[in-house]
């Protein structure tokens, strides 16, 4: 097998270890990966990332659901892990941010978890500060961080509307973030009431939210 249909089938194995939810697999994949000297960006971007796209994509065709998407994030982070130690963070431009947190007062946080997971595949540095985030706390992070996106999680109806006091917080930062909401109770249309930037209905979509949000975003 020569060099370069051995790194593609190393790359390949990465895809299919995180769809089909095969941590040991990923692990010996990433260690013979840094091995043959693969380059770690390529190996998480092209191997990966690519994996926990198709669980996405598979989620989205009603072929998985939350326990799969939880079990591919699993094998990810296993695989990054091992590989971002050796990244040389000089060589790509700089990270979009993204602050991810659940609102004070809920606790439920696997959808937070799933978004997480997804805007680091997606290359994404992910400020997450857990679930029952004290509103205040999110100001302080964006002041600090200076995020481009903070993610607003609420998955109870009595939650939901601690949503625009966070909102009117974040409005007061220096360097204003946008703002981007999901969870079980929440719409578009509230999210337009909450004076959010944009809403996502699942975390395979939260993504692809935020980049259209930074794209449109005046010079």
């Amino acid at each position: 097998m020569s060099g370069a249909s051995e790194k593609q089938e190393i790359l390949r194995g990465l895809s299919e270890a995180v769809v089909e939810m095969d941590d040991q697999g990923v692990v010996d994949l990433c260690k013979e990966a840094l091995e043959k000297g693969i380059d770690v960006y390529t190996a998480i971007s092209e191997g990966l990332t690519k994996g926990m796209k198709r669980a996405g994509e598979l989620y989205n065709k009603g072929e998985y659901f939350i326990p799969e998407l939880i079990l591919c994030s699993d094998v990810l982070y296993a695989g990054l892990d091992i590989l971002t130690p050796h990244l040389q963070t000089s060589k790509k431009a700089r990270k979009r941010k993204i602050i991810i947190g659940v609102v004070e007062g809920d606790v439920h946080d696997i959808g937070k978890n799933l978004v997480k997971a997804m805007f680091t595949a997606a290359g994404w540095e992910v400020d997450d500060l857990g679930s029952d985030v004290k509103l205040e706390m999110f100001g302080d992070e964006q002041r600090k961080v200076q995020a481009d996106v903070v993610g607003l999680s609420a998955l109870m109806t009595t939650s939901m509307l601690a949503i625009p006091t966070a909102t009117k917080i974040l409005r007061r930062s220096k360097s204003v973030p946008f703002i981007l909401v999901g969870g079980a109770p929440l719409s578009e249309q509230i999210a337009k009431q909450y004076q959010a930037d944009g809403y996502a209905a699942d975390a395979v979509k939260a993504t692809a939210v935020a980049e259209e949000l930074l794209r449109d975003k005046p010079e």
